[in-house]
């Protein structure tokens, strides 16, 4: 028997082949579907942001058109003294809660002998006092210890000369502005001193007091107890 193979083509295995091709096409078929899905999901959400954003483009619009309406309703002066009422106010506010006495008494304890202060003015600017001092000394570093002192306390911040200049009594005149931060203990103002007097007067109110002598009537000692008559003044009777 002759075992010799005599094709002239090569022997394939047709079956695999076409498995291996039906996988290749089901992939891609697979893959072509997932494509189209997600394209059409994205353009779906594309359509969706494209008309939130037309949306918000026309009240965009609208709303700035309100706006400028409302803007020519309004009266520019009443506008302004409403905003500088509101500044007042609250400048006034913050000068309520501004101590003078805590601050004098740091000023007191800090001031050097040959040191004068002669004007101080606060202001408020968002929510922080900064204090503008002019004092009078009799060197430079006289007011330079006046300065170092005050940054010792605590309580004031960004202590610096903002100007200089000498008087004709050939004093030294200092501009200092300083950033006042006490701590709210501190910082308390003090009771009014209207309390103290109520209460000492209270005091001598629980000790009894004589009611006062009647007009008209002079007053007099009291008057002792009749004496006793004798014995011999009673014999007498007797007889």
């Amino acid at each position: 028997m002759i075992r010799t193979n005599l094709s002239t083509r090569p022997f394939y295995n047709e079956r695999a082949a076409h498995v291996v091709i039906g996988l290749a096409a089901v992939l891609v078929l697979a893959l072509t579907a997932l494509n189209v899905v997600r394209l059409v999901t994205l353009s779906r959400h594309n359509t969706e942001l494209s008309s939130r954003i037309d949306r918000e483009k026309a009240e965009t619009q609208n709303l700035t058109h309100q706006a400028a309406e409302i803007r020519k309703t309004i009266n520019k002066e009443e506008l302004d003294s409403v905003v500088a009422a509101a500044q007042e106010a609250n400048s006034l506010i913050d000068q309520r809660t501004f101590s003078w006495t805590a601050f004098f008494n740091r000023i007191e304890a800090t001031l050097p002998p040959d040191v004068m202060l002669t004007s101080v003015r606060p202001s408020f600017k968002k929510g922080e006092t900064i204090v503008t001092m002019v004092v009078l000394g009799r060197q430079v570093p006289d007011v330079d210890e006046f300065i170092e002192k005050l940054e010792a306390t605590g309580a004031f911040n960004h202590t610096l000369p903002s100007q200089q200049d000498q008087t004709d009594q050939g004093l030294y005149r200092v501009v200092i502005d300083t950033k006042y931060e006490p701590s709210e203990a501190e910082d308390e103002p003090a009771k009014p001193s209207s309390e103290e007097p109520a209460t000492a007067a209270a005091e001598p109110s629980a000790t009894p007091t004589p009611p006062p002598a009647e007009t008209g009537k002079p007053s007099q000692p009291p008057q002792a107890a009749p004496a006793a008559p004798k014995k011999g003044g009673e014999r007498g009777g007797r007889r």
